[in-house]
């Protein structure tokens, strides 16, 4: 055990060097180099270099108030370098290192960009939520192996939360996109600021737990309040801030409007189920991978099922994808996030299936809409 506990340490310390990217600024392209892209042990030790941080700057239009903000910046950002090859160990069929957010500290992280509240309390209350009706294994047996809503139409573009714990709502306006295309035939680009400004319900059992626009929310609160208000309206009628204001909700343009929720079994079988048959889940996970993610399936060797913070899109699964490092091919599903096109695979982020890992089977949920 002992040795083990050392190959660990020196996996994690040998994943840490990296080198300074060769060339940056020769011809006007600023290159990252990710933690994965020298190998194991390849570089020099330390931190990484303040050109490196420079490029990352200029590459994401980042602005500080001043050199103490800067500095401080660029220590958070060698510091999730760092935790970027911690990950690497842990979760190796992926490739993490250094994303758009990698000068925001794991709080600032957490604060700005996930936002699912209450999920400990909501994980039991959804259990009595209605369910969707189960499949045989004969229906299970006859589900394609592998399947994406994005070639069907039934998605919209990659959105961006910003700076605001808003998750939830895009999460909620997904479900509704894929669902209206599914009754309809038609994709429409809903309205995520309505549900920020004028979304303020709460869960029937956990009664503190309510929508309150960057502060947090839940997608099935928000299911009920689209059923209590009416409906949704089109991004273009109602466009998104990233800040919370008054409410603006105009029940003449509404375009879509909810009948029906339901929950999935905490089931991944059932879930490609209800996700072939019904459309795009919203889903609540563990993003404690997700930071320093930069594509690759992730199946992370740890991450608690029961701390879910972040609010998503399933749209999809696929039997094969690869793992790098050589660890071969995982089957995985594909997630669309809020975080941009400039995270992940585009904006996506595909985690293994099979397993339960971060929780992604632990709050799923679809939704009904007229048609």
């Amino acid at each position: 055990m002992c040795t083990m506990a050392a190959q660990l340490v020196h996996l994690l310390l040998a994943l840490a060097y990296v080198t300074s990217p060769s060339g940056a600024g020769a011809s006007g392209y600023d290159v990252i180099r990710q933690v994965t892209d020298t190998g194991y042990g390849a570089g020099l030790p330390g931190l990484l270099p303040e050109a490196q941080f420079a490029a990352f700057v200029r590459r994401h239009g980042k602005e500080y108030s001043g050199p103490e903000e800067y500095a401080r910046r660029l220590r958070v950002f060698a510091a999730n370098v760092a935790r970027a090859a911690a990950h690497q160990a842990l979760d190796p069929g992926a490739r993490h290192g250094v994303t758009p957010f990698s000068d925001l500290t794991q709080e600032e992280f957490e604060a700005q960009l996930t936002g699912l509240v209450g999920a400990d309390h909501v994980m039991r209350s959804v259990q009595g939520m209605p369910a969707a009706a189960t499949v045989t294994e004969e229906e299970l047996a006859a589900l394609p192996a592998s399947f994406d809503w994005r070639d069907k139409g039934a998605v919209t573009e990659v959105k961006m939360q910003g700076v605001c714990g808003s998750c939830w709502a895009f999460s909620t306006t997904g479900a509704v996109e894929g669902a209206n295309f599914v009754a309809t035939g038609k994709l429409l680009n809903l309205s995520e600021q309505q549900l920020v400004d004028c979304d303020h319900t709460c869960d029937v059992v956990a009664k503190n737990d309510c929508n309150n626009g960057c502060s947090g929310g839940l997608m099935t609160n928000a299911y009920a309040y689209l059923m209590k208000a009416g409906g949704l309206m089109e991004q273009a009628a109602y466009p998104y801030t990233g800040a919370q204001g008054p409410c603006r909700f105009d029940g003449s343009k509404v375009a879509v409007r909810v009948t029906n929720f339901t929950t999935v079994p905490l089931d991944e079988d059932q879930m490609r189920a209800a996700l072939v048959r019904g459309g795009p889940l919203a889903v609540g996970l563990n993003a404690a991978f997700m930071q320093t993610y930069v594509g690759g399936v992730s199946c992370p060797l740890i991450c608690p099922r029961a701390m879910l913070n972040h609010g998503v899109l399933l749209v999809g699964y696929g039997a094969r994808g690869f793992s790098a490092l050589r660890l071969g091919y995982r089957p995985y599903w594909l997630i669309k996030n809020s975080w941009g096109k400039q995270w992940g695979e585009g904006g996506y982020y595909k985690l293994c299936r099979g397993r339960n890992i971060c929780g992604v089977d632990s709050m799923v949920s679809a939704v009904a809409v007229a048609p």
